[in-house]
């Protein structure tokens, strides 16, 4: 009997060791862009993924003893027998879900009868995503939270009174929750914590020319606030966390403002944008949320947009899970894209404007980084403000979700800051399922396009179709950001 005590104690002491020697090799799957379904470890040894576990799955040495003394040699007494969640390199595992989501404010969300709407509409079409306010545009947390910072600097402004309800009725109805959270624009810390905002030459806030302050990304303090809010979601039930404002704000007044070298260290704008990102991304991951950003569609293959608005938008992709540029077509100048007026041509832009993601995010990814998803954000408003547009509806709606579609893109986000979109440019659950099943089938027959090296310095990186050997569109035109907005416009 002591004998096989001691046998039983040996096994586990060499589990113990086999798992410890294999976590190398957990790491680099946990570098797959899709995470793995969790695996499941008896506490006998024996893993389980969903599938019969064989015999000669298991390690040698265990295999053997088994053989020796049994099957049940290796098993502790039933009652004291649990499943355990091997977790990979330390994270949770996450499941991804492909979205086709809508933009609702904390207003909309917190308000019972526009909510049965969205959720009616949602149910009967192939919509199943929202993207929620959880802090809004002037900083302000919607809902009660348990954060000890947040709770400090009296940031919560109740839209959402019952959040725990909103949560499982989401649930209910099978929708994937994410978690808007505006970064770096907050009139609220202007008000609350100046000391963490862009300011002036004469110490004075920065305001911008809605009259709202802006957050110094070289803050850490600021930072980890915005990670206490993110993590608070978790809480809550949020499946992922959407940043947006992830940027230094592009209007001429900043001009005016300085940044202590004490906080900037000699990093640049585009610098600290990305440690942020990688921060933010490192500690959330953690939690096992899906983390995406907000960018400018401009930034795309633009250097000089970049560095105005702190957004490099392959490099960005590589800390994240998904990564959404906003290429609504009235966002685009008159030219871009060679598109005499882009807000005309919803299909060409759009196309345009993803042929470019995906060239930037194939260098961004040649040497072996994982890079985000593209999910981008669609226009369903009507910009009157400018010249030359055209109303926006449902063909206008379909029309960009083709683009999307035809360029090689799955997942898309439509915006309307009023939250009252094109429900009939959607599609019904069972025609969106027979619609993916014939572009599956004519994506397998396409050719290969790959993508040339410079020819020279001067000269843009080309697309080649592999096939017919033609250059695709040529890069965006650099466009000015002022006057641009995030989605919200």
């Amino acid at each position: 009997m002591m004998k096989k005590e001691n046998l039983r104690i040996f096994v586990l002491i060499l589990s113990l060791a086999l798992l410890l020697l294999g976590c190398g090799r957990l790491r680099e799957l946990d570098s797959l862009a899709t995470t793995p379904a969790p695996i499941v470890v008896d506490m006998d040894g024996a893993e389980e993924s969903g599938e019969d576990t064989a015999e000669e799955g298991l390690p040698e040495e265990l295999a053997a003893m088994r053989e020796a003394e049994g099957a049940d040699a290796l098993r502790t007494p039933a009652e004291d027998r649990q499943d355990v969640e091997l977790v990979i390199d330390g994270l949770p595992a996450r499941t991804p879900v492909k979205v086709k989501g809508i933009y609702i404010s904390a207003y909309v969300a917190g308000t019972a009868d526009l909510m049965e709407n969205v959720i009616a509409e949602i149910d009967r079409t192939e919509a199943n995503a929202l993207v929620i306010d959880l802090k809004d545009d002037y900083g302000r947390v919607v809902c009660e939270m348990d954060a000890p910072t947040v709770e400090e600097l009296g940031s919560v402004k109740k839209y959402i009174g019952d959040i725990d309800g909103l949560m499982d009725t989401l649930e209910e109805h099978e929708i994937y929750a994410i978690a808007r959270i505006p970064a770096f624009r907050d009139a609220w810390l202007g008000e609350v914590r100046p000391e963490w905002c862009v300011k002036r030459a004469d110490g004075s806030v920065f305001l911008d020319r809605d009259g709202n302050a802006w957050v110094n990304p070289y803050k850490q303090e600021a930072w980890d606030y915005l990670v206490e809010i993110a993590s608070g979601a978790k809480k809550l039930g949020f499946d992922e966390v959407q940043f947006d404002y992830v940027r230094f704000c592009t209007e001429r007044g900043m001009q005016d403002c300085v940044f202590d070298e004490a906080d900037t260290k000699g990093r640049s704008r585009t610098d600290i944008i990305l440690e942020f990102m990688e921060y933010a991304y490192e500690k959330l991951r953690e939690e096992g949320l899906f983390v995406s950003a907000d960018v400018f569609g401009a930034i795309i293959n633009s250097d000089l947009n970049a560095e105005n608005v702190g957004q490099i938008y392959g490099e960005m992709a590589k800390h994240l899970d998904y990564i959404s540029p906003m290429i609504y077509p009235s966002h685009y100048a008159d030219g871009n894209y060679g598109i005499d007026h882009p807000d005309l041509h919803p299909y060409e832009t759009v196309s345009a404007a993803l042929e470019e993601s995906r060239r930037e995010l194939y260098f961004a990814g040649r040497d072996g980084d994982a890079v985000a998803v593209v999910r981008p954000w669609l226009q369903d408003f009507t910009a009157s403000w400018l010249e030359n547009y055209i109303p926006y509806g449902p063909a206008e709606v379909r029309t960009q979700i083709q683009a999307l579609y035809d360029t090689g893109y799955d997942e898309w986000l439509l915006w309307d800051a009023s939250c009252h979109y094109s429900w009939d440019g959607l599609l019904t659950p069972e025609a969106a399922e027979s619609e993916a099943e014939e572009i599956a089938a004519s994506r397998a027959v396409l050719p290969e396009t790959t993508y040339a090296e410079p020819l020279s310095e001067d000269s843009d990186d080309g697309i080649i179709d592999s096939e017919e050997g033609k250059p695709f569109a040529e890069g965006a035109a650099e466009v000015s950001l002022e006057g641009n907005t995030e989605p919200e416009e």
